[in-house]
């Protein structure tokens, strides 16, 4: 069975049609965070943020309660997510010899 997420009166049969319809407020705040000089935040990753951490755990979540997240959640708040992610993530020395000038 399919699975159908309702957000107000608007059907989404996919979290792709959520995040597609919530794009135009996830790059305008990736563009504010960009201008404040945050330039490694992009929309994914405040999708990914909130989706993960915020959005997961509400209940009567609304198209308008996730546009005011997006636009209105502290920057630190990203920022955090983001050295978790690299806190976690597994980073080794690069030894190949095409890469040197």
């Amino acid at each position: 069975m399919k699975k159908v997420f309702v957000i107000d009166t608007i059907k989404f049969a996919s979290l792709t049609e959520l995040y597609n319809r919530l794009k135009p407020a996830l790059e305008c705040r990736a563009n504010e965070l960009k201008r404040k000089g945050y330039k490694y935040i992009k929309p994914e990753d405040i999708w990914n943020s909130l989706k993960n951490y915020k959005w997961n755990a509400a209940n009567d979540l609304s198209l308008h309660d996730m546009v005011d997240d997006i636009l209105n959640t502290p920057d630190e708040y990203f920022i955090k997510y983001l050295f978790n992610i690299l806190k976690n993530t597994k980073r080794d020395i690069n030894f190949e010899e095409e890469n040197i000038l």
